[in-house]
């Protein structure tokens, strides 16, 4: 199995560290990423070998068979975020074996049932992220000029991000790491119309991630339909334990790649509310994330009354835009300073050659982006 594959249960100390003033650049170019001009992004980074119903958690769809884990005694644990048992406290989580390999579909409707009952129970809080970080690539399934992960299907994908995660793993200390896809699930075009992906596109990934152990994040571009709509619109996914959510305020605009859009602190507040009681209600398991990207202090109007506490959402708050490291660096530190959103992440972007796109000059090193105080536990590369 990978070495990334380890779990680590040292519970994470976030810290928020003043910074200096933000200088940022928005993101790459989203438009004719399926035009047969546009010219696939080119990755130069080290080379590594509708309104939802309210469904009951369901269990992962059917997938291909993939080769098994040979080791022998090693627990078949889907989800390394969503331990069984948690109302045992940390000596549960401390307890479970290092390594979780694939799964089988049994296993699988096994723990997400175990999982269900705990749920109902009240004796369900997750400890996410302890010990852990998250690496994501990003983008948009078959659109090469929207991020690494519309270049390649997935299959192919598997190896490179695999690779990344790698050399998270040997940079960040105690600290696991857990793959992700991170899917550009609503996509903003002109005049602030939304395009969706398809289920069958979006179930496909689940699926490939979840026998894998891997997160599934689905982000949302807003446009000009409103964010309580937007995250509503991803609700239904959450039936799957290893998917989250994300919104992304700088494309909620009429004049997508013309004007940079905001969403409001209230607007915030009300998209934690609205999952966390959506978790509830429909007894899903585990604490999910959503994460929200940021690049200019408006892009979150009165970010000092967004609220974090809610018991089964963590806010990941996400540091956006392209640039050279130092822009990056000042980006990252604008964004440490609002303590009202301590569990940070941050995005790189891999070079392109699509017209109008931007990328990072040059791709900071994982050792770089560890040494970012506080420490992002989600990084993400487009």
């Amino acid at each position: 199995m990978p070495s990334h594959k380890i779990v680590r249960s040292t519970l994470l100390s976030l810290a928020v560290f003043a910074g200096s003033s933000l200088l940022s650049l928005g993101s790459s170019s989203q438009f004719g990423e399926e035009t047969a001009s546009a010219e696939p992004s080119r990755v130069t980074a080290p080379a590594v070998s509708a309104a939802p119903a309210a469904p009951a958690a369901e269990p992962i769809p059917a997938v291909p068979a993939s080769a098994k884990d040979g080791r022998r005694g090693a627990e078949p644990a889907p989800y390394r975020l969503f331990p069984a048992q948690l109302g045992r406290g940390a000596d549960a989580v401390k307890s479970r074996p290092a390594a979780y390999g694939p799964v089988s579909r049994a296993a699988l409707e096994a723990t997400a049932a175990a999982e269900r009952k705990a749920a109902a129970e009240g004796t369900s809080r997750v400890p996410l992220l302890a010990g852990n970080q998250v690496l994501a690539f990003y983008g948009k399934p078959n659109a090469p000029s929207m991020g690494i992960l519309g270049e390649y299907p997935k299959e192919k994908l598997s190896p490179l991000l695999e690779g990344y995660a790698k050399l998270y793993d040997a940079a960040n200390g105690a600290l696991g790491v857990v793959p992700a896809f991170y899917l550009i699930f609503g996509t903003c075009w002109p005049e602030g119309e939304i395009g969706l992906l398809s289920r069958s596109v979006v179930e496909s990934y689940i699926a490939f991630a979840a026998e894998r152990g891997w997160l599934v994040f689905l982000d949302h571009q807003i446009g000009k339909y409103g964010v309580e709509d937007s995250v509503r619109s991803m609700l239904p996914y959450l039936k799957y334990p290893n998917v989250h959510l994300a919104i992304d305020p700088e494309w909620r605009t009429l004049r997508p790649m013309q004007e940079i859009g905001s969403i409001t602190a209230a607007e915030l507040n009300e998209s934690q509310r609205i999952v966390d009681e959506y978790l509830r209600e429909n007894g899903l398991p585990g604490i999910r994330m959503l994460v929200v990207h940021q690049f200019t202090p408006s892009m979150i109007r009165d970010s000092a009354k967004v609220r974090a506490g809610f018991d089964r959402v963590v806010l990941v708050h996400t540091a956006d835009g392209f640039g050279p490291p130092a822009l990056k660096r000042n980006t990252y530190a604008s964004n440490a300073r609002s303590a009202t959103m301590p569990v940070k992440g941050f995005k790189l972007f891999f070079e392109s050659k699509v017209e109008g796109a931007g990328w990072d000059k040059p791709l900071m090193r994982p050792e770089e982006v560890i040494s970012l105080d506080p420490m992002p536990l989600v990084v993400m590369y487009q």
